[in-house]
């Protein structure tokens, strides 16, 4: 028997047995990631440190995963005007719910169809495995746009895809297709469009199998040697962000992309 419950207006937790899925749904099909809706994953993520009973969690979106941070959210455009102290406060939200989703002791399960944009990688990146349909793609548009890559994703990132590929997927903003996603290390397993999470169900079902004590260790064990100097890299880069989106080049490129057409950039 599964049991759901509601995390504010935009995630829900559906249990049943060991397995729990966190759903976020907008309404629209592209979940982008409002500050709302960050809160609520992040307290969703949170909700799992005192729960013995569930020993997997997938992550899925109704309709796309996520289409990366809501840039027409009020809620965030207030940071630009409320001065530096805010502006850092605000910028917060991201990083806190990467970090939220990295620190679950139970094994994390992303499931991705159509599209994971910004954002939404970062938070892919801070689960355990990634399984991405075949017609989904994943972007970066952050450095194209004028900003940095923040969220403390970067060395996720490296870990996941090394040092060369996680260059190439972070500073050109490309797509990367589910294949190539396979091919660098960022996706676990690829499935048919529409089946992902039915995909993601078989390996919590695995999960669920194993002794509970030695999976929470060994995720445990690994996290600490991949991500021993992960916050000694991140930690200020949501202010390289504050920084970054105070430039001139931050606003050619939105200007361009506005516009439609090629940025000149200054280094200013």
């Amino acid at each position: 028997m599964s049991q759901s419950n509601k995390i504010g207006s935009f995630v829900s937790i559906e249990r049943k047995g060991a397995i729990a899925t966190v759903t976020m749904d907008r309404g629209d099909g592209r979940n982008a990631l409002s500050r709302q809706l960050m809160l609520e994953l992040t307290e969703a993520a949170r909700s799992f440190a005192d729960d013995l009973e569930t020993q997997a969690i997938i992550l899925t979106g109704a309709g796309a995963f996520s289409a990366g941070a809501d840039l027409k959210d009020p809620a965030m455009s207030r940071r630009a005007a409320n001065g530096l102290l805010e502006r850092r406060h605000m910028v917060k939200v991201g990083p806190d719910l990467c970090d939220a989703w990295e620190k679950i002791e139970q094994i994390t399960v992303c499931a991705i169809e159509r599209y994971a944009i910004g954002g939404a990688v970062a938070l892919a990146a801070a689960c355990d495995f990634r399984i991405v349909a075949q017609n989904a793609v994943m972007r970066l548009p952050e450095i194209p746009l004028g900003m940095n890559m923040s969220w403390h994703a970067v060395p996720r990132l490296v870990s996941l895809m090394g040092p060369a590929r996680a260059k190439r997927f972070i500073l050109f903003g490309e797509n990367l297709s589910a294949p190539e996603a396979r091919a660098a290390g960022l996706a676990d397993e690829i499935a048919p469009e529409g089946a992902t999470l039915a995909a993601a169900c078989t390996w919590a079902e695995k999960i669920a199998t194993l002794p509970p004590n030695a999976v929470r260790m060994t995720k445990q064990a690994v996290n600490a040697t991949a991500n021993a100097l992960h916050h000694a890299t991140t930690f200020m880069d949501a202010d390289q962000y504050v920084a970054a989106t105070g430039s001139e080049d931050f606003r050619e490129a939105i200007k361009a992309f506005l516009e439609k057409r090629e940025p000149k950039f200054t280094g200013r």
